[in-house]
Protein backbone atom coordinates (compact mmCIF):
# COMPACT_ATOMS: atom_id res chain seq x y z
CA UNK A 1 0.00 0.00 0.00
CA UNK A 2 1.31 3.20 -0.85
CA UNK A 3 1.15 6.08 1.86
CA UNK A 4 -0.30 9.40 1.19
CA UNK A 5 2.26 12.31 0.35
CA UNK A 6 0.41 15.42 1.91
CA UNK A 7 3.75 17.42 1.00
CA UNK A 8 4.13 16.89 -2.64
CA UNK A 9 0.46 15.84 -3.39
CA UNK A 10 -0.89 18.72 -5.66
CA UNK A 11 2.27 20.16 -6.83
CA UNK A 12 3.91 17.08 -8.58
CA UNK A 13 2.85 16.05 -12.41
CA UNK A 14 0.94 12.81 -13.28
CA UNK A 15 3.92 10.75 -14.14
CA UNK A 16 5.49 10.30 -11.09
CA UNK A 17 5.93 7.46 -9.52
CA UNK A 18 5.35 6.09 -5.84
CA UNK A 19 9.29 5.62 -5.58
CA UNK A 20 9.94 9.42 -6.24
CA UNK A 21 6.92 10.87 -4.22
CA UNK A 22 8.71 9.15 -1.54
CA UNK A 23 12.18 10.37 -2.11
CA UNK A 24 10.30 13.98 -3.03
CA UNK A 25 8.70 13.55 0.55
CA UNK A 26 11.91 13.12 2.21
CA UNK A 27 13.89 15.56 0.50
CA UNK A 28 11.44 18.22 0.81
CA UNK A 29 10.95 17.38 4.40
CA UNK A 30 14.84 17.70 4.94
CA UNK A 31 14.78 21.21 3.33
CA UNK A 32 12.17 22.70 5.96
CA UNK A 33 14.68 21.69 8.53
CA UNK A 34 16.98 23.81 6.68
CA UNK A 35 14.55 26.54 6.12
CA UNK A 36 14.29 25.99 2.46
CA UNK A 37 11.35 26.25 -0.05
CA UNK A 38 9.12 23.29 -0.82
CA UNK A 39 10.23 23.39 -4.44
CA UNK A 40 14.10 23.24 -3.87
CA UNK A 41 13.70 20.03 -1.59
CA UNK A 42 11.34 18.49 -4.72
CA UNK A 43 13.86 19.11 -7.17
CA UNK A 44 16.45 17.86 -5.93
CA UNK A 45 14.22 15.14 -4.73
CA UNK A 46 13.27 14.87 -8.48
CA UNK A 47 16.88 14.39 -9.46
CA UNK A 48 18.33 12.34 -7.16
CA UNK A 49 15.69 9.74 -7.41
CA UNK A 50 15.91 9.29 -10.92
CA UNK A 51 20.05 9.44 -11.11
CA UNK A 52 19.50 11.00 -14.86
CA UNK A 53 20.26 14.42 -15.86
CA UNK A 54 16.87 16.47 -16.52
CA UNK A 55 16.48 20.25 -18.02
CA UNK A 56 14.67 22.98 -16.91
CA UNK A 57 11.77 22.00 -18.79
CA UNK A 58 11.51 18.64 -18.15
CA UNK A 59 11.91 19.33 -14.52
CA UNK A 60 8.62 21.55 -14.94
CA UNK A 61 6.86 19.03 -16.02
CA UNK A 62 7.46 16.26 -13.97
CA UNK A 63 6.76 18.39 -10.68
CA UNK A 64 3.79 21.11 -11.64
CA UNK A 65 5.66 23.95 -10.53
CA UNK A 66 6.78 27.29 -12.04
CA UNK A 67 9.34 27.73 -14.63
CA UNK A 68 10.44 31.15 -11.98
CA UNK A 69 10.63 28.43 -8.95
CA UNK A 70 12.09 26.22 -10.75
CA UNK A 71 14.98 28.31 -11.98
CA UNK A 72 15.01 29.68 -8.42
CA UNK A 73 15.51 26.37 -7.00
CA UNK A 74 18.11 25.08 -9.26
CA UNK A 75 20.37 28.14 -8.54
CA UNK A 76 20.32 27.97 -5.15
CA UNK A 77 21.38 24.15 -5.58
CA UNK A 78 24.24 24.94 -7.77
CA UNK A 79 25.05 27.93 -5.66
CA UNK A 80 25.47 25.16 -2.96
CA UNK A 81 27.01 22.37 -4.85
CA UNK A 82 23.99 20.07 -4.53
CA UNK A 83 23.30 20.40 -8.58
CA UNK A 84 25.69 19.99 -11.56
CA UNK A 85 25.41 21.18 -14.62
CA UNK A 86 26.24 19.39 -17.78
CA UNK A 87 26.45 20.30 -21.89
CA UNK A 88 25.07 18.20 -24.92
CA UNK A 89 26.68 18.43 -28.48
CA UNK A 90 24.18 20.76 -30.42
CA UNK A 91 21.92 21.22 -27.76
CA UNK A 92 21.28 25.13 -26.29
CA UNK A 93 19.91 23.40 -22.88
CA UNK A 94 21.40 22.87 -19.64
CA UNK A 95 21.08 19.38 -18.17
CA UNK A 96 20.89 19.19 -14.30
CA UNK A 97 21.84 16.17 -12.02
CA UNK A 98 22.39 15.29 -8.54
CA UNK A 99 25.25 15.69 -6.81
CA UNK A 100 24.83 12.62 -4.54
CA UNK A 101 28.27 12.51 -2.63
CA UNK A 102 27.24 13.71 0.89
CA UNK A 103 30.72 15.23 1.99
CA UNK A 104 30.77 17.64 -1.34
CA UNK A 105 26.89 18.60 -0.40
CA UNK A 106 27.85 19.50 3.46
CA UNK A 107 30.64 20.91 1.90
CA UNK A 108 28.70 23.35 -0.47
CA UNK A 109 26.24 24.19 2.08
CA UNK A 110 28.66 24.98 4.70
CA UNK A 111 30.57 26.78 2.26
CA UNK A 112 27.81 28.58 0.76
CA UNK A 113 24.69 29.04 2.74
CA UNK A 114 26.13 28.68 6.53
CA UNK A 115 28.90 31.45 5.90
CA UNK A 116 26.31 33.75 4.63
CA UNK A 117 24.49 32.99 7.91
CA UNK A 118 27.20 33.29 10.13
CA UNK A 119 28.07 36.50 8.21
CA UNK A 120 24.62 38.23 8.60
CA UNK A 121 24.96 37.03 12.34
CA UNK A 122 28.02 38.89 12.86
CA UNK A 123 26.25 42.03 11.64
CA UNK A 124 23.09 41.40 13.72
CA UNK A 125 25.31 41.23 17.04
CA UNK A 126 27.13 43.77 16.30
CA UNK A 127 23.58 45.80 16.46
CA UNK A 128 22.41 44.44 19.27
CA UNK A 129 26.03 45.33 20.92
CA UNK A 130 25.35 49.51 19.80
CA UNK A 131 21.87 48.80 21.47
CA UNK A 132 22.66 47.42 24.63
CA UNK A 133 24.92 49.74 25.20
CA UNK A 134 23.42 53.06 24.73
CA UNK A 135 22.35 54.21 28.48
CA UNK A 136 19.04 54.83 26.70
CA UNK A 137 18.30 50.97 25.47
CA UNK A 138 16.69 49.45 28.28
CA UNK A 139 18.54 46.77 28.83
CA UNK A 140 18.25 44.58 31.67
CA UNK A 141 20.80 43.52 33.85
CA UNK A 142 23.25 40.94 32.80
CA UNK A 143 22.42 41.04 29.41
CA UNK A 144 25.54 42.48 28.32
CA UNK A 145 27.16 39.25 29.65
CA UNK A 146 24.68 37.33 27.95
CA UNK A 147 25.65 39.05 24.56
CA UNK A 148 29.35 38.52 25.50
CA UNK A 149 28.51 34.31 25.28
CA UNK A 150 26.69 34.39 22.01
CA UNK A 151 29.57 36.41 20.67
CA UNK A 152 31.89 34.00 22.16
CA UNK A 153 29.79 31.17 20.52
CA UNK A 154 29.39 32.94 17.17
CA UNK A 155 33.40 33.04 16.79
CA UNK A 156 33.57 29.24 17.66
CA UNK A 157 30.99 28.73 15.10
CA UNK A 158 33.19 30.65 12.14
CA UNK A 159 35.88 28.91 13.58
CA UNK A 160 34.13 25.46 12.81
CA UNK A 161 32.88 26.21 9.89
CA UNK A 162 36.85 25.87 7.79
CA UNK A 163 37.42 22.71 10.17
CA UNK A 164 34.82 20.75 9.43
CA UNK A 165 34.98 21.96 5.77
CA UNK A 166 38.75 20.44 5.80
CA UNK A 167 38.25 17.12 7.43
CA UNK A 168 34.89 16.63 4.52
CA UNK A 169 37.93 16.57 2.20
CA UNK A 170 40.06 13.50 3.61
Amino acid sequence: MVRAHHVTENTVGADMTPAELEVLDFFVHLGRYLSLPRSVGEIYGLLFATGDSMTLDELVRRLGISKGSASQGLRLLRGVGAVQVSYRPRDRKDYFQAEVELPALIRGFMKEELSVRLSHADERLQRLRDTIEDPNSGAPDGLTGRVDRLQSWHRKAKRLVPLVSTFLKM
